[in-house]
């Protein structure tokens, strides 16, 4: 038996293994899933928005995270609302008055296809008839905003707000009066930057002590976002947060649904993670802070949030409180600047110590050449360079079994209805000629975390996402549309099997043959990144397998003439 082909054929085999279950994990919810359409924010106007009903004030009071007690607050009771738009360099922020959330988020850099396509900016946070992800805050408790019985309606002295060419900071203020406080909910917006600062400024100017809780949350609906150019692969959709034993728990609507998350930690942060993208709070660092994930009782419905430490101004006196709003896309050094651990919402799975160095060293070549396709090359190359030495004493030990094939196929001629007797004297045969039958299967299996660690930077890195390379290579995060690079990688995979010895066992020999077809197939489906990766990681192991065979036969010519001498 060909135990060297054996293990190579599993080899080949568990990394196609992994690579289905991956992909049938980010398939999970394909089936289900209804293509989303960019829809325009539907806010009720104020003749729509009737009185608090009990219902209303019943489904309110299970949105607001619960204190212990719970006191109720007496709020200004009105219905009208309005909409304020903050447009940045980076994005346009829709806020609501009522209550002084984030309604709408529009990332202005970020398209919802190739521009040349119609593409125009991609909106992560909206509100509609259809949809609902916006990020909420306020302040429970004693002096809240927030209560059962409503919440709180700022004022603002515009309903547009841009910042200026000479900006690099602007602040929007929301203002409420409270029962002789006065409070300012302040939106703080940075140029170049999708960090959106909620500050509460109050201002206590009566004669009782006040004290109330910040919270924020993301609510969410379970439906899919609008990602496309993703090569027909939908990774990971759910809530992300660190714990005090787990820097990084991820936590899908189904978990959420079998039940409430919670998590007390100093620091920490929460975020809602999906392809490319992440909204997150992020609490101040020097406080604890309590977190939760949770869903509404009979509603599509997802809450997300923390409530933070109590805060308590003195009668005549001045308080201040600080959170930080992240919505963009995964930059890993903006969310490891931001928040520690933060970056792990870029999830390269269990092999993320490997896929951080080969991502900084993509990013460092791309610094250079300034094409993300020329970036996987060189990459390519250089991992290639540095494993060669495995991939050497691979290729090594598939030339030496191709030199035997002669003597293998008579073995098999002679033996082959004896398969005891058979693999008898191939093990004789092989420790005659002194070849390692496994000797080509280990120095492959070390290399198999590499390119998985890889397939994960090239399937989460936004950096890529609508990136050129040549040609009719528009877009290094879509499938290829002519199929071109997954055709040239299937030939290379032929071309490599001429070069590699056949195994003797027919079954063996048949599953070597449909397997670049298969794989021609299956990578049709993935991004063309990965594809062209997959490429030229083939044509470099052809050429090494080449070199080798050449050094090889040269070696055994010098060898026959000093035997021809003597």
């Amino acid at each position: 038996m060909d135990w060297k082909k054996s293990l190579n054929i599993a080899a080949i085999g568990f990394v196609a293994w992994l690579l289905i279950i991956e992909w049938s994990n980010f398939q999970d919810n394909a089936a289900s899933q209804i293509p989303q359409q960019q829809t325009e924010l539907t806010i009720p106007q104020p003749s729509q928005l009737p009185a608090l009903e009990t219902q209303q004030a019943t489904q309110l009071s299970n949105e607001l995270p619960s204190l212990d007690p719970a006191p109720v607050a007496v709020v200004e009771k009105r219905v009208d609302t309005r909409l304020v738009t903050v447009t940045t360099d980076t994005i346009e922020v829709t806020i609501d008055t009522l209550g002084g959330d984030i309604v709408q988020v529009k990332l202005l850099k970020h398209l919802t296809k190739m521009a040349e396509d119609g593409g125009e900016p991609f909106t992560l946070l909206t509100r509609s008839s259809k949809n609902e992800y916006i990020a909420q805050s306020g302040l429970i408790g004693q002096n809240g905003t927030d209560t059962r019985e409503g919440r709180g309606v700022y004022s603002t002295s515009a309903s547009e707000f841009s910042i200026g060419e000479n900006q690099s900071t602007l602040n929007v203020d929301l203002t409420l009066n409270q029962n002789g406080t006065r409070l300012v909910k302040r939106f703080s917006f940075s140029r170049s930057d999708y960090v959106i600062g909620v500050s509460y400024l109050i201002n206590n100017s009566s004669y009782e002590p006040w004290e109330a809780t910040f919270y924020g949350q993301i609510k969410r609906d379970s439906h899919e976002p609008l990602v496309e150019s993703s090569g027909g692969i939908q990774p990971y959709l759910g809530a992300a947060l660190r714990e005090a034993d787990k820097n990084f728990a991820k936590y899908d609507f189904g978990d959420i649904e079998d039940g409430s998350i919670k998590s007390a930690i100093q620091g920490g942060w929460v975020a809602m993670v999906q392809h490319y993208f992440v909204s997150a709070w992020i609490p101040p660092r020097d406080e604890n802070n309590n977190f939760s994930l949770r869903k509404l009782s009979g509603q599509d419905v997802y809450l997300m949030g923390f409530t933070g430490e109590k805060i308590q101004v003195a009668p005549g006196a001045y308080g201040e409180y600080n959170a930080q709003f992240y919505v963009g896309p995964k930059d890993q050094v903006a969310l490891e600047e931001l928040a520690e651990y933060l970056d792990l919402t870029v999830d390269y799975g269990f092999l993320w110590m490997l896929a951080k160095p080969i991502f900084a060293a993509m990013k460092f070549i791309h610094s250079v050449v300034g094409n993300w396709g020329w970036s996987i090359i060189i990459l390519t190359i250089g991992i290639k360079i540095l494993l060669y030495p495995l991939s050497a004493a691979s290729l090594r030990s598939m030339a030496k079994m191709r030199s035997l094939q002669p003597k293998m196929e008579r073995l098999k001629e002679t033996y082959g209805d004896d398969r005891q007797k058979m693999s008898q004297e191939l093990m004789g045969l092989y420790k005659k000629e002194k070849v390692n039958p496994a000797g080509g299967c280990f120095p492959m299996l070390l290399q198999m975390p590499v390119f998985l660690a890889l397939y994960w930077v090239l399937l989460e890195s936004v950096e890529i996402r609508h990136s050129p390379w040549i040609f009719w290579i528009d877009d290094l995060s879509a499938k290829d549309p002519f199929f071109i690079l997954p055709l040239i990688m299937g030939a290379s995979m032929l071309l490599m099997q001429k070069l590699q010895p056949m195994p003797t066992d027919p079954t063996q020999a048949m599953v070597m043959k449909i397997m670049p077809i298969a794989f021609t197939f299956f990578f049709m489906i993935f991004p063309s990144g990965l594809v062209l990766y997959w490429t030229v990681n083939n044509l470099l192991s052809m050429f090494q397998q080449w070199y080798v065979n050449r050094q090889l036969a040269s070696a055994s010519a010098a060898a026959s003439s000093k035997a021809v001498k003597k």
